[in-house]
Order: C-alpha cells, then sequence, then structure tokens
C-alpha cells in the first residue's frame, strides 16, 4: 500500500477536533515511514516520550493515523519524559530514527492560550516544512 499525506479532514475526523499535537504526529509519523522506507501497519515499531497527558497525548492520535501503528497490534508505546521525543523502527532491517521537536517550535507550542490559537498553529504546522519542525537523528 503506497503511503499518502493524510488531510487535515481525515485528522480531524479521527481525533475529534484539529490541534498542533495532532498535526506533529502526523507530519513526524509521515516524516520516519519516508525516512525509513518501511511498511505502513505492520513493518515499523513507534516509541514515544513525553506525551502522556493532554494536549501533547493528541500526537499520539496523529502518530497512529499515519503510522499505521496502533495499541491494538501492541507496534506503539508510550513512556513518561520531560521532553517529547519519538523514536520509530523499522521491523524488516532494525533501521531507526529519532525525532524530537525544534526549539523554536517548543516555544510556540507553549505560548498557545486559546482554542483559535491551537487551530491556527495546527495549520501553519501542516503546512510548514519538516525542517523547521523537527531535529531527526539517524
Amino acid at each position: 500500500m503506497r503511503n499518502r499525506k493524510i488531510t487535515l479532514t481525515e485528522a480531524i475526523k479521527f481525533h475529534g477536533h484539529l490541534g498542533p499535537y495532532l498535526i506533529l504526529g502526523l507530519r513526524a509519523g509521515e516524516l520516519a515511514l519516508k525516512e525509513l522506507k518501511c511498511r505502513k501497519y505492520f513493518g515499523l515499531r513507534v516509541k514515544v516520550w513525553g506525551a502522556s497527558l493532554r494536549p501533547k497525548s493528541c500526537l499520539v492520535d496523529g502518530l497512529q493515523l499515519s503510522t499505521g501503528a496502533t495499541y491494538g497490534k501492541g507496534n506503539i508505546t508510550k513512556f513518561n519524559g520531560s521532553i517529547i521525543k519519538l523514536v520509530v523502527k523499522d521491523r524488516d532491517n532494525s533501521k531507526k530514527v529519532t525525532l524530537t521537536f525544534k526549539e523554536d517550535l517548543v516555544k510556540e507550542l507553549n505560548g498557545v492560550k486559546t482554542h483559535s490559537e491551537s487551530e491556527s498553529l495546527a495549520r501553519m504546522i501542516y503546512r510548514t516544512s519538516n525542517s523547521k519542525l523537527f531535529t531527526i537523528r539517524r
């Protein structure tokens, strides 16, 4: 199955509303699949730190939607952590990629005060280049 970019409408329908962490999960999952060239759904293992509480936990819904890794299949796991970090591993060849948020992005996320600001930031993140959102370690 070919990987394709998830639309905002699909993300909102799955999650229930639009927010920046949902979109960051989408973008991170899409980036990890592209970097690893691994199979969506069963070909990967996703580990997430620092996304245990809302709104940060919304990141996990975006990751499930974009990667196909789910709690039901047991190939996505959350851990406590002081910063958000994602590790995606290809089950076929054990290659992995680690993603963290850029510092400027973290500042923007921490500055959001209203629902309207949250939606606006989410839309901006959806259109922003990966290089401005994530630090990638292979």
